[in-house]
């Protein structure tokens, strides 16, 4: 597993700068990819990565807390070769410039909509969320439901599993993170995320990029920013998973493995949150993948793409 130096305070992608209007780096999407820079209404800059020519719906890929485009970038270069595609480093991380309003679930939404308009126009789109990535998407398609084609959901963040005290622990390991990066030991953390280890199907230049944005101070700042607003949001998630999403193909993807007790607890109880929001999705189709937990992006890829083709073909 590659893991980059440890960030120093010179590092352009760890910018303390909130103008929101400031040019991001220039970072390196990855090979075969291309960043555009996209300007927001309230002129904050958006790094995103984009891909593909072939004529049908535009799929949008949306990242979990603190993560960036890259966590995409072996998925995106393979769809890429289907239909056309976008990632993009939200606010905060990668990129993209600081935005200094609350990250709020529905400000995000309202960032990812412009994307989604500037990039992709009229065409219509298939949404890949992970993780907090998922609510994102859903809350998406359910303000602009004409607009989707289709849904993948990657062990995305379920209302049923969040409390006050799931927060608590989320920004625990969060602030962990933080100080271990800190002190240059931000290996320790990635063996927490992937204690397996990586998929072989991704090459060590692209694992480098995921962990190029976010093995810095500031993917973990966007990540605190963005758990606060999470229990304020349970209601509306909530509603999002009743309402069952627009009619369209759909795939929830899971993680099945269940090492140590509280994996074991947590991952019972987020399947089964996952099987009934299934059970609401108009077209919805549940795989549980027992070799992979969280992180299934970097853990099962080939699973990610073959539900991506799975929505295309239906």
């Amino acid at each position: 597993m590659t893991v980059p130096p440890r960030p120093d305070s010179s590092d352009k992608s760890d910018s303390s700068d909130t103008s929101g209007s400031s040019r991001p780096p220039h970072l390196d999407p990855g090979d075969g990819l291309t960043e555009e820079i996209v300007t927001l209404a309230d002129g904050r800059r958006i790094r995103t990565v984009t891909a593909g020519e072939a004529p049908g719906p535009c799929i949008v890929f949306e990242a979990g807390m603190g993560a960036s485009a890259a966590a995409w970038t072996h998925i995106q270069r393979e769809v890429a070769t289907r239909t056309r595609t976008v990632s993009y480093d939200r606010a905060n991380i990668g990129g993209s410039a600081d935005d200094r309003s609350p990250r709020s679930l529905e400000r995000i939404v309202d960032d990812l909509a412009e994307v989604v308009d500037q990039v992709a126009g009229n065409t219509p789109v298939v949404l890949v969320g992970h993780s907090w990535g998922g609510p994102i998407v859903r809350l998406f398609a359910h303000l602009n439901p004409e607009r989707v084609a289709g849904m993948v959901l990657v062990d995305a963040t379920a209302s049923a599993i969040l409390s006050p005290a799931v927060a608590a622990l989320n920004a625990g390991s969060m602030r962990l993170g933080s100080l271990l990066i800190r002190a240059g030991q931000g290996d320790r953390f990635t063996r927490t995320l992937l204690p397996d280890g990586a998929s072989p199907l991704i090459t060590e230049a692209d694992l480098a990029l995921f962990w190029r944005d976010s093995l810095t101070q500031r993917a973990m700042r966007m990540a605190l920013r963005e758990e606060r607003h999470v229990t304020s949001s349970i209601a509306l998630m909530r509603m999002l998973e009743r309402d069952g999403g627009p009619d369209v193909p759909g795939v929830v993807l899971q993680g099945g493995r269940q090492r140590g007790l509280l994996e074991r607890r947590m991952r019972s109880r987020q399947n089964a949150a996952a099987a009934t929001i299934v059970d609401a999705m108009p077209q919805g189709r549940l795989v549980v993948l027992e070799d992979a937990g969280h992180l299934v992006t970097h853990e099962r890829p080939d699973a990610v793409i073959d539900a991506v083709d799975d929505v295309l073909s239906r």
